[in-house]
């Protein structure tokens, strides 16, 4: 059972339908996980197009799905903080400053990765 709730709690399959709603929902209303959707899709089709080894795959896959997790989670910690208070409160801003900071961080380091390895598959390292 749903804690204050008297409904149980959903189904495995229909836990994965709010899973993309959710996902659908964010793409839908946020910029910047078009953006991260995007560079991703471009990492993909450059690593089809140099033909990237296994292991390459392994860390381009990995630095797109952390960076779109850590952006989902963003946005989730907005919308909690958006909900808690609409003032200009400080800690509000500190939460969100610091949740957007972790994406950029993992950001950043999966474009470092991205450029070792697609330097790499260019024979450039």
């Amino acid at each position: 059972m749903i804690p204050g709730s008297n409904r149980e709690h959903p189904t495995f399959i229909r836990s994965f339908g709010y899973a993309i709603e959710g996902f659908r929902t964010a793409v839908a209303t946020e910029r910047n996980i078009k953006v991260q959707l995007l560079v991703g899709v471009l990492a993909v089709v450059a690593g089809v197009v140099l033909r990237i080894d296994a292991l390459s795959w392994v860390l381009v896959l990995l630095c797109i799905g952390l960076v779109l997790f850590a952006e989902l989670v963003n946005t989730s910690i907005e919308a909690i903080v958006d909900l808690a208070t609409q003032d200009l409160h400080p800690l509000a801003k500190r939460a969100k400053d610091i949740a957007a900071a972790s994406v950029f961080t993992l950001s950043i380091t999966a474009a470092v990765v991205g450029i070792i390895v697609f330097a790499r598959a260019l024979g450039m390292l």
